[in-house]
């Protein structure tokens, strides 16, 4: 992929910097044919037909502007980034105005510069839709673009801006042209509370691990979040939040060269049905893991959250398959690749466990599969709380515990010392992360101090020393 020669002023040293950079993205041929047809990129960037209601409370409508802030983000990306009027006969100088534009929206950049673009664009859309909002984007003294995101974001924004984040993903399935969701059931929204509470705990809005349980957003009151606050929040959390504007515009930008007969929607009926009852990979938490990893498995997940989890990527599952090592041995023996694996259990009662009864939901997401063996082993690894909170825990570096897998095999040897039975993640043998007996009737969370593979972190709210469990 490269530059391709510039009518009028090939010379121009920017021009071919912004077409080389912008050709990173897409190509130099679709993004002229778009320029050719610049006067009706509000358009072109318009959000496809569909409506929306809400998971909780049940069947309910999405939150007041929604739609309207749906309505406004093809106009407002097209106003803040590309130079209006600009036609197939202009000359170079608003071609390279809408390169600047698209490369503002699209090229890779340091962390927090995707994310500020990505605000401005919401600041926008909530001002055109009338929706409430905290944050104001305030340009530099030069006039550029680099500016700053100032405010407060309240935690019903927070849920707004990532409801219409998780949508302009859920659009990139949709044609152009064509008449999309329209007539058809509402798409419903994922459940995003445990994202919200991650952002309001890492800016000190909610005390650490306190007031957790039975939270939610739409009785939520109080202080928000600054808009630094957020960043930070993002970057260490969701990183791939800050993506959402430019996958957006490029959906949109390829959309153009797309037969509408031919293409692919995304339907609607496909995330209509709520499936927190049935499976633990909810929407939601498959969303929010899709922005947190930073490798090909992001793309996996996020379609999880747009059309569902496919079945067939099911190794295993205790309600169906049954409780116990070796009927999880009997599902994912001999799988070699990654595998993502969810539990949902409730605290017991007694000890120091001061949540006892209360329902919480972790994930481990190992990159390689299960072996019979009484040592830890794996090449990396992740430790995820997703619920009532979310939380990423990357591998430390330090240590490489990753996993352990050890069953009673059918040939028995005496062991002075015999190796625990079950499956754990990060620790040390006695001294797991995560210890998961045989049975499968209990689960061990221990401290993060004992552990040396995972960062430091809490994977359940109130989590002093050691808990045990159970499912």
């Amino acid at each position: 992929m490269g530059a391709s020669s510039s009518t009028g002023n090939p010379s121009s040293a920017e021009q071919r910097e912004q077409e080389s950079l912008a050709s990173a993205s897409l190509s130099l041929p679709l993004l002229r044919a778009v320029f050719s047809r610049s006067s009706d990129l509000p358009q072109t960037l318009s959000f496809p037909p569909a409506s929306f209601r809400s998971a909780s409370p049940r069947d309910s409508p999405p939150p007041p502007h929604f739609h309207d802030l749906l309505a406004a983000l093809g106009p407002t990306i097209a106003s803040l980034f590309f130079s209006p009027g600009a036609s197939s006969s202009a000359g170079d100088e608003d071609w390279l105005g809408f390169l600047r534009g698209f490369n503002a929206c699209c090229a890779r950049a340091r962390a927090s510069l995707p994310l500020a673009q990505l605000l401005r664009v919401y600041a926008g859309a909530c001002a055109a839709a009338g929706a409430p909002c905290g944050v104001s984007f305030h340009p530099d003294e030069e006039g550029g673009g680099d500016g700053k995101v100032q405010g407060e974001l309240a935690p019903g924004e927070i849920s707004l801006l990532l409801w219409m984040c998780w949508a302009m993903a859920w659009s990139g399935g949709a044609p152009r042209g064509s008449e999309g969701a329209k007539g058809e059931e509402p798409v419903l929204l994922p459940e995003v509370s445990q994202l919200v509470l991650s952002a309001l705990v890492s800016a000190g809005a909610v005390a650490d691990d306190a007031g957790i349980w039975g939270w939610e957003v739409s009785n939520a009151a109080g202080k928000g979040v600054t808009a630094q606050e957020f960043t930070s929040w993002v970057i260490s959390t969701v990183p791939g939040l800050g993506n959402c504007l430019s996958r957006y515009v490029q959906d949109r930008f390829r959309s153009c060269e797309v037969d509408p007969v031919k293409d692919r929607s995304v339907s609607a009926n496909n995330t209509t049905s709520d499936a927190s009852d049935v499976y633990l990979l909810t929407p939601g938490r498959a969303w929010a893991i899709s922005l947190s990893v930073r490798n090909t498995l992001s793309e996996k997940f996020l379609s999880a959250s747009v059309i569902g989890m496919d079945t067939e990527d099911l190794l295993y599952r205790s309600s169906a398959h049954g409780r116990g090592l070796s009927r999880f041995w009997s599902c994912v023996e001999g799988y070699k690749g990654p595998a993502l694996i969810l539990l949902s259990a409730f605290s017991n009662g007694g000890g120091e466990n001061v949540d006892a009864g209360q329902r919480w939901g972790i994930s481990v997401l190992a990159e390689q599969g299960f072996e019979n063996k009484d040592t830890f082993y794996g090449s990396s690894g992740f430790l995820c709380a997703t619920y009532p909170i979310f939380r990423m825990l990357l591998p430390s570096g330090t240590e490489k515990n990753i996993m352990y897998c050890h069953l009673q095999t059918q040939l028995k040897t005496y062991e002075a010392n015999p190796k625990p039975l079950g499956l754990a993640f990060g620790g040390s043998i006695g001294n797991e992360r995560i210890f998961i007996d045989e049975d499968f009737s209990k689960v061990t969370v221990r401290h993060h101090a004992v552990d040396k593979t995972y960062q430091h972190g809490s994977l359940i709210p109130n989590q002093v020393k050691s808990y045990i469990h159970c499912f």
